[in-house]
């Protein structure tokens, strides 16, 4: 039987995450290119739920503000006060009206959880005719958590704390991750039922449990198949953990689908970045955002590529690219940087110490190295010189630049935009291009050169320059004819 199609997925995101330390919510702490929350909404969009309802609390405006640029989908439900989770999700349908149908309440604080096993709890909890399937699992030290106690036939009886459970009980190593499958319209009935009458006067969501199992509901429990993923988050720590274990998986989906990392131990990759088999990523590299690598391309080592692509057989060593395209058998690097708008074509060439920014690279066209390369167009089959500035900007304004195909720019060239070098021309080392050049001219646009002799020895007597001076005028002078 599969899993029916959710009436709402609700994720509690209001806490506040004091062990956080820190200015930002702690459900938007980022880790492997999304937030806390966003891993989360996107294992419940896996379900496709009809409603994706947040509930949001401590510093909502940002929460809220950040729901509406990544997940707009996502409903926020203001709870006003932190009431405990049962008062939260109660907040929720009071805001969103009776729900009928399968509602799941997950966390915005369970970065690693999967899609996958929310699904199957769900299909676990309809398959079975549950009002509630508590996600549960198994771990290696249960010590603190309470334990999840189940009957002869597989129904859970009893969610018992830590502090009151018995020898035999704490023996019990599955506990309560604290996420749930319910019956919507039992959920709600449940919910008004809820009391306060405990330590920290709050209504919480495990007393719904127990109100419908008085009822004669039954309640079951799907155990999630891998403990790691069901860890919260609740300080720095714990966020750097999940951030190991998180780019562990990427890097294991990425190996098994043909892609080599050569030390996946210094390499990290965010959870949207693809890759072709056969691309090869070397050490200390680091992939954001919607990078994707082309069959066969070899990345690093010492790179930091965000929303880049990079074509088919390309190499990029030593190099920052943000917002780039980098063509088949392209070659960038080392030490480059590519800013956005870089657009390399097939088997053009960035080398060391260049910068781009808004600037497309003809195919098999070459910046080897020293240059800045600001909005221009460089076309077919160009080699620019050593120590080359496209001067783009007028204090004001940016201006652009265009280069023919089959151009030679001279090393130490001031490209002064707006300029237009025609096809096949050449400019000559040390120019200021400040007008057009014609196809197949060579420009030369530099000061005649004078030599002052003996400058150095009237001005700078007595120092070495002036002694090696003296030294090579009278090793040059004509010898004694006498």
């Amino acid at each position: 039987m599969s899993a029916s199609r959710p009436a709402a997925v609700i994720v509690l995101a209001a806490g506040e995450g004091t062990r956080m330390k820190s200015r930002t919510p702690k459900v938007l702490h980022e880790l492997c290119g999304r937030s806390m929350l966003g891993h989360v909404l996107a294992a419940a969009g896996e379900l496709d739920p009809q409603r994706l309802v947040v509930v949001v609390g401590h510093r909502r405006e940002q929460v809220i503000e950040h729901l509406a640029a990544r997940v707009p989908g996502a409903e926020p439900v203001v709870q006003e006060r932190q009431g405990g989770t049962g008062h939260a999700v109660r907040t929720a349908l009071e805001r969103v009206g009776p729900l009928s149908g399968t509602v799941v309440v997950t966390n915005g604080d369970h970065p690693l959880l999967r899609g996958e096993t929310l699904a199957e709890m769900v299909r676990v909890h309809e398959a079975e005719g549950n009002a509630v399937t508590i996600l549960t699992t198994e771990i290696p030290d249960a010590t603190g958590y309470g334990r999840v106690l189940r009957g002869s036939d597989g129904a859970v009886t009893a969610i018992v704390e830590h502090k009151d459970a018995t020898v035999e009980q704490r023996a019990v190593r599955e506990i309560n991750v604290g996420m749930y499958a319910f019956d919507g319209a039992l959920l709600g009935e449940a919910l008004k039922r809820v009391g306060t009458d405990n330590a920290g006067g709050e209504e919480y969501l495990t007393d719904v449990v127990a109100i419908l199992r008085g009822d004669g509901h039954r309640a079951g429990a799907f155990v999630a198949p891998d403990w790691v993923e069901t860890q919260g988050v609740n300080d720095r720590v714990q966020l750097a953990q999940a951030r190991r274990q998180l780019n562990d998986r990427v890097l294991e989906g990425l190996m098994r689908a043909g892609v080599t990392v050569v030390d996946p131990a210094s390499t990290w990759i965010d959870v949207q970045v693809t890759a072709e088999p056969d691309a090869v990523v070397y050490p200390n590299t680091q992939l954001h955002g919607a990078t994707h690598l082309g069959e066969g391309a070899r990345v690093g080592p010492n790179c930091t590529l965000t929303d880049t692509r990079v074509g088919v057989d390309a190499t990029v060593v030593n190099a920052v690219c943000v917002g780039a395209e980098v063509g088949p058998e392209a070659s960038v690097g080392p030490f480059a940087y590519l800013r956005p708008g870089t657009v390399l074509a097939r088997k053009a060439k960035v080398g060391t110490y260049v910068e781009t920014k808004n600037a497309q690279v003809g195919e098999g066209s070459k910046v080897p190295h020293l240059t800045y390369v600001g909005d221009a167009e460089i076309g077919v089959g160009c080699n620019v010189g050593a120590g080359t500035v496209f001067v783009n900007y007028d204090g004001v304004n940016k201006h652009r630049t265009v280069v023919g195909d089959h151009v030679k720019i001279g090393s130490d060239n001031m490209l002064v935009a707006p300029v237009e070098i025609g096809d096949g021309a050449y400019t000559a080392a040390g120019s200021v291009i400040v007008r057009d050049v014609p196809p197949g001219a060579m420009a030369v646009a530099r000061g005649q050169q004078r030599n002052i002799e003996g400058w150095v020895e009237r001005r700078l007597p007595g120092t070495a320059t002036a002694e090696a001076a003296r030294r090579a005028r009278e090793r040059e002078a004509p010898g004694d004819d006498r």
